[in-house]
């Protein structure tokens, strides 16, 4: 009946809503079957009925995650902006700033990237995660490196816009781990002199 369909649906949400606070705040390795239904107010039976097993549950917890996880989008704010390179240092503020506001996530991220290391599956789906948004940043990448090729010589948007990515990612670590001293312009100064400085290089 699409009426049942639909509450196991609303049940099964109910059960991964209540799986992201106990993982997002305890980690994954503290998440429990009992401690899900205990957060979502149901019976472990009930749980395992949606989930058989903590691993699935884990697996559909990923999932979740990462198909509410909004996608990098350049908005009209930033392709207004008229200098490419600018351009990119405005879309790095913009997710560097919603990163910082977001610490349980990007507590909840990296525990799948450790988790990753022994389990395949959940290796899998975040490298594939990684990769989609390394190239969401490829179109703008080209567009500095095509605004200035001398000053980036022998610089790929592929390595841009890892450079990019790893440069988000690594200022989402300092600002779980020292919040009070994450300071976002400072490290925008940062990776625009860095920038600079490798482009300068010889290839």
């Amino acid at each position: 009946m699409p009426g049942q369909k639909a509450s196991e649906e609303a049940r099964r949400m109910q059960i991964l809503r209540a799986a992201y606070e106990v993982a997002s705040r305890k980690g994954l390795d503290a998440l429990t079957v009992r401690l899900v239904a205990h957060r979502a107010k149901l019976s472990t039976g009930l749980v395992l009925f949606h989930f058989k097993t903590k691993n699935q549950l884990i697996i559909a917890l990923l999932d979740h995650v990462l198909e509410t996880t909004p996608v990098l989008r350049v908005t009209e704010d930033i392709t207004s902006i008229p200098v490419p390179l600018d351009r990119l240092l405005a879309l790095l503020r913009r997710e560097m700033n919603r990163l910082a506001s977001e610490p349980r996530l990007i507590r909840l991220f990296f525990d799948f990237w450790a988790k990753g290391f022994t389990h395949a599956l959940i290796r899998t789906k975040m490298q594939a995660e990684l990769d989609r948004y390394r190239e969401a940043f490829r179109p703008i990448a080209h567009e500095v490196l095509r605004a200035d090729p001398e000053r980036f010589s022998g610089v790929t948007p592929e390595g841009l816009s890892a450079l990019a990515v790893s440069f988000i990612k690594g200022c989402a670590v300092q600002s779980m781990i020292d919040p009070e001293n994450f300071d976002i312009e400072e490290y925008l100064a940062a990776i625009n002199g860095l920038l600079g400085q490798l482009a300068a290089q010889p290839a």
